[in-house]
């Protein structure tokens, strides 16, 4: 029996996410990001497709290291504009029964309090298939905005959101009995107060003294998802994290980050496989190989290399403007994604060192991730080799057009990998938690979270 393959849609709230340039595509759709019935149609494919989920990124500043300035971001509209990832997700769930929504939201502008309700929120109007990316941000035009002078440095953020963790969890495992609320129309009483607890924290960065004003949603907690791979990023993964996003330019990359991944999950005290790992990946399909390389070469015309550009300076924390084309990248100590850094210093599959070029034509169409272009049959051999080969569980599929791009997939890749038993026919039941893993609709017990639950001793916790 093959190994079932798992996708995950790419998206962000926003015209140009990942690949640059191609809303000048007459088919791409992304200019409709500010509509509901872009989100909603979007929804409905991504399910009759069996996809676990969308995975809606965000950032609360712009990329402005790339010449020093945000113009570039503005006039390639890269990422900016961008409105609110929360707030398109009831209207998906209301078209929807089965989809899974992670989305992005950080922990170093905004208290855990109110965030707390705003995810108990969500769980409940989804009915339990919400998951959350916690990010500790990386975008300094964002901290400034936010009234500090830069971010935190990389390792004291993820300090940071270890208490943010805490908090939360302490509001949504430890303040609600499951029966508190008893709807006694006899008595008049809705929630028995006794059931209702205090969480009496106390730390470093936060105080929250009182209950959750919210009622248990069906999952409590959302499936947490991350996405950081350095060293700080993957142990605080291996103790939070459900479902894990990884890029690497190569497969070799890819199965060094997830054999890291899977040995910091054990060495939390957690099963190997505790959490599903995603690579992010951008496919290009069509019905034979040739039309999808003339596809490739269509979309390719559109792209904006120096869009590119933008987004790498961004995501490395470096000024690629600065660098000729054919520089290589070196060694640098970035206080933005690391992991980034230290994938692009490994060698090109024919040996060279990474050059600033190379980055711009890689990183064109597909953002940090590949890309594979072929038919369906293709596309599913590629797909099921890497899954061999690097033992991922799925992929997060970035888009290069909107919806066009997730249509090919639906239409052509996914029947082929049905037909192979690689690929699910039908979603399981019950929760996002559940559909993931299988194993209900709250946290394991060997996750971090559970330790707050009601009943568990401080010491335990």
């Amino acid at each position: 029996m093959p190994r079932q393959i798992r996708f995950n849609a790419f998206d962000m709230n926003c015209v140009a996410h990942q690949t640059s340039g191609l809303w000048k595509h007459p088919a791409d759709r992304a200019d409709q990001y500010k509509t509901l019935e872009y989100w909603t149609e979007l929804a409905r494919l991504l399910e009759r497709g069996r996809f676990d989920g969308i995975f809606i990124a965000d950032v609360l500043g712009t990329y402005d290291v790339y010449g020093g300035s945000n113009e570039a971001a503005i006039r390639n509209g890269a990422q900016v504009p961008v409105n609110d990832p929360l707030l398109v997700i009831p209207a998906m769930a209301y078209v929807t029964e089965n989809l899974g929504f992670g989305v992005t939201a950080g922990t170093a502008y905004e208290h855990p309090y109110p965030f707390a309700r705003r995810m108990s929120t969500l769980d409940h109007l989804t009915r339990g298939r919400i998951g959350w990316n916690v990010v500790t941000g990386y975008l300094p035009s964002a901290a400034r905005n936010m009234g500090a002078e830069d971010q935190m440095e990389h390792d004291d953020r993820y300090d940071y959101a270890d208490e943010y963790l805490e908090v939360l969890y302490k509001l949504w495992e430890g303040s609600w009995e499951d029966d508190a609320v008893v709807k006694d129309v006899e008595n008049g009483v809705f929630t028995d107060p006794a059931k209702v607890h205090e969480i009496g924290h106390k730390g470093k960065h936060f105080s929250v003294p009182g209950i959750h004003i919210a009622e248990p949603s069906p999952q409590r907690t959302p499936v947490i998802y991350q996405a950081g791979a350095s060293s700080r990023g993957v142990k605080f993964a291996a103790e939070n994290a459900e479902a894990i996003f990884i890029a690497g330019p190569t497969k070799e990359i890819v199965a060094s980050t997830v054999t890291k991944i899977r040995d910091a999950l054990e060495a939390a005290g957690r099963d190997r496989y505790a959490a599903k790992i995603y690579t992010l990946l951008t496919l290009i399909t069509d019905e034979t190989d040739e039309k999808a390389e003339a596809k490739y070469e269509e979309y390719l015309s559109y792209a904006s290399e120096e869009g590119a550009l933008v987004f790498m300076s961004g995501w490395m924390g470096i000024d690629l403007s600065q660098y000729a084309l054919d520089e290589p990248i070196g060694n640098v100590k970035s206080n933005a994604i690391q992991s980034v850094v230290a994938s692009f210093q490994e060698n090109n599959e024919d040996g060279r060192e990474w050059t600033v070029g190379d980055i711009a034509r890689h990183s064109a169409i597909g953002g940090l991730g590949p890309f594979v272009v072929g038919s369906g049959e293709t596309i599913a051999d590629t797909l099921q080799q890497w899954v061999e080969e690097t033992d991922v569980d799925g992929f997060n599929l970035a888009y290069v057009i909107t919806p066009g791009t997730f249509e090919d997939i639906v239409e052509h890749v996914i029947p082929v990998l049905q037909e192979r038993g690689a690929y699910p026919t039908e979603y399981a039941d019950g929760t996002l938690r559940n559909k993931l893993h299988g194993a209900g609709d709250k946290l394991p017990e060997d996750h971090r979270g559970a330790g707050y639950r009601v009943g568990v001793s401080a010491a335990t916790a």
